[in-house]
């Protein structure tokens, strides 16, 4: 099939995108590159080893979205573009409405009018709000308790009011829980702007000098070690499932809405233990005040999945921290570190895939 991946120089797209490629399909990027770096592209196509058409387009563009629909026929699209940082969120609620929900919008109607019909959406745990109970099944109540989780509870509610509408489109809302890692070349991985809000990112600065120590939020929640106990998984399952979904859909002709999480909960000390095994390097931390709204245990029950799409995930929690330190010690300034490669070819002009009122990267 060929794919459109929006968001697909992110850090989750762009694992996608190579995932995609290992299964046969062909990768149109669309990427406005607010969350993602130029550099990513060029790394891309060496790993796939195939030309990987990008192109510059903001989600909300309802003309350079027609225009990529008219110069590629896609079977699908894979939606990852979003702004995605839950504090940020909080500061800047219309930026989030606007650029997630109204880029969704867009997205939606340009692929009605296209005739593409398949769509799987990036969509997080952040819909079941503070759960219940845990392990976290696809039944339990949805709320939310940030604006981030908002746009992404009511981009799910979107898309399932379209499905019931136009009878022939089939959508897959995967719900994942907290992505971390890299690939194991450590070409790409995940590079925040600014300072990281995830905890893994956040380890990976600590060890690699760029951050002093890392600021643990509660110790005195109700878990072993009193630290916070959260899912990850690793960014390559999470890629695999993905590719996992869009082939189910398509054999299937069926919709479907799962959790993509490993099933077992990771404390915060536990987490930063594994990585001091996996550097060799000594995180620092301190012990600070729980934050507003975070809950002791959240993790998932991902056996959906398994039954759905025939997914497991494959990666423990020591393959995440040493793919995530490969990562980060290879590019200790994230995509701002130059390879000896990218120097070497610093000054040539990059081959651009052109489409029509559309600019490319």
């Amino acid at each position: 099939m060929r794919i459109l991946v929006c968001g697909g120089a992110g850090y989750i797209g762009s694992h996608t995108c190579l995932s995609l490629i290992d299964r046969g399909h062909q990768v149109v990027i669309a990427d406005s590159g607010v969350n993602s770096s130029p550099r990513v592209v060029p790394r891309l196509r060496r790993l796939a080893g195939v030309p990987v058409p990008v192109h510059r387009v903001d989600m909300r563009d309802r003309v350079a979205l027609t225009a990529l629909f008219a110069t590629y026929r896609f079977d699908a699209v894979l939606h990852f573009a979003a702004l995605k940082a839950v504090g940020d969120s909080c500061r800047r609620p219309l930026d989030y409405f606007d650029n997630n929900i109204s880029g969704t919008i867009v997205l939606l109607q340009a692929m009605q009018d296209a005739g593409v019909r398949r769509l799987v959406f990036s969509s997080s745990a952040t819909v079941y709000g503070e759960p219940a109970q845990v392990p976290v099944r696809e039944d339990a109540a949805l709320s939310v308790m940030n604006p981030y989780g908002r746009t992404k509870l009511v981009a799910e509610q979107l898309i399932e009011d379209l499905c019931t509408a136009d009878p022939a489109f089939r959508a897959a809302n995967l719900r994942y829980f907290n992505p971390v890692g890299a690939h194991a070349s450590g070409m790409i991985g995940e590079d925040p702007c600014g300072e990281p809000t995830n905890l893994m990112p956040y380890i990976c600065q600590v060890a690699v000098g760029a951050r002093e120590k890392l600021r643990v939020f509660g110790g005195d929640y109700p878990t072993p070690d009193g630290t916070g106990v959260r899912d990850y998984i690793h960014v390559v399952d999470l890629a695999r499932a993905h590719v996992d979904a869009l082939e189910t859909m398509a054999r299937t002709d069926r919709s479907l809405t799962v959790n993509l999480g490993t099933g077992r909960g990771v404390s915060v000390l536990e987490l930063v233990h594994a990585f001091e095994r996996a550097s060799g390097r000594r995180i620092a931390y301190d012990i600070v005040e729980r934050r507003a709204g975070d809950a002791a245990s959240v993790y998932a029950d991902p056996s959906l999945a398994h039954e759905v799409l025939g997914w497991r995930a494959e990666h423990d929690v020591d393959a995440m921290c040493r793919d995530a330190w490969r990562w980060q010690s290879m590019n200790p300034d994230g995509y701002r570190t130059i390879t000896r490669r990218e120097s070497a070819t610093r000054g040539r002009r990059p081959r651009i895939a052109a489409a029509r009122a559309v600019d490319a990267v």
